[in-house]
């Protein structure tokens, strides 16, 4: 009988157990969170850039031969 009580006593969590635990599943989440946001920033950062560029090899040419053909 005492194993039985020593098993199921070891499985009880204290609150202080408890809440150390939610805080690290809240710190988890917030991280996880920041992660993604920072991914998405970087995407939107590449994608105006990449953009940028384009824009930049279309209009130099079409200016250059614009400004020859004159």
């Amino acid at each position: 009988m005492s194993q039985k009580k020593n098993k199921t006593g070891s499985r009880n969590v204290t609150r202080k157990q408890q809440a150390d635990r939610i805080r690290a599943a809240e710190e988890r989440e917030k991280r996880a969170r920041e992660a993604a946001e920072a991914k998405a920033r970087t995407k939107k950062i590449f994608t105006i850039v990449v953009c940028v560029i384009l824009v930049l090899a279309l209009c130099i040419p079409t200016m250059a031969l614009t400004v020859l053909s004159m």
